[in-house]
């Protein structure tokens, strides 16, 4: 079997948001695409983030793994900046990976990344054809009063939520009555015993893959 190529990718255009990660191209290319980024206090060489991406172009998918602007701009700590200026890297990202895919395009993220997804797919209808939201931070730990679903009224693509059973960002219940919100089709994956890392010693071998399963069988709803 031949392994997916792995590239590093960056593009700098003068007075543009950069991008910046790692292309996965698979030996068989199904012709669709995935940005794929990172949370809060992590970066797109993630070990969470590296096995999901791995996973999604060994079965025919063109993965961007690429940092997020505030990333780019320090190596460690919490964002800092503007979730703005986060978002319109993530549409320079899917402009990116529109010249690498002739498919569908799909955005993803772990926690941050994915609420920033969101967000930019909420105020920008049609920009992707779905999301891949991994343990979504619906409020902060002990604080289930400060909801981050102000936008979910007005997000009109698809997602797919993959959560943890011991996430403290959301107990399956919240995240359930906060998809009805979203007037878009919605499903979830459940990851029994895990965290907001979602990865646990006992599904690292399988969650991955499980996951770029799960998402293709979610597209198959969408038709």
């Amino acid at each position: 079997m031949i392994e997916p190529e792995l590239r590093r990718f960056e593009e700098a255009p003068p007075g543009a948001v950069s991008v910046r990660g790692y292309l996965h191209v698979p030996a068989a290319p199904s012709g669709d695409g995935l940005v794929l980024t990172h949370g809060a206090g992590a970066n797109c060489q993630s070990p969470f983030l590296v096995a999901v991406a791995t996973a999604f172009s060994a079965v025919g998918m063109t993965v961007l793994r690429c940092d997020l602007p505030f990333r780019q701009l320090q190596p460690h700590g919490p964002p800092r900046g503007t979730a703005e200026r986060d978002q319109q890297g993530l549409r320079r990202a899917v402009e990116a990976i529109r010249r690498q895919a002739c498919g569908r395009i799909f955005l993803g993220g772990h926690s941050y990344g994915g609420r920033q997804g969101s967000m930019l797919a909420a105020s920008e209808p049609g920009l992707v054809e779905a999301l891949l939201l991994l343990a979504y931070p619906l409020h902060p730990p002990k604080d289930p009063t400060q909801l981050r679903t102000a936008h979910f009224p007005t997000l009109r693509t698809p997602a797919l939520f993959v959560h943890g059973t011991r996430d403290g960002f959301a107990t399956l219940d919240e995240l359930t009555a906060a998809r009805k919100l979203i007037p878009a089709r919605t499903e979830l994956l459940r990851v029994e015993g895990a965290g907001h890392e979602l990865l646990t010693a006992a599904n690292r071998a399988d969650l991955p893959r499980t996951i770029a399963v799960s998402f293709a069988a979610f597209l198959k709803t969408l038709h």
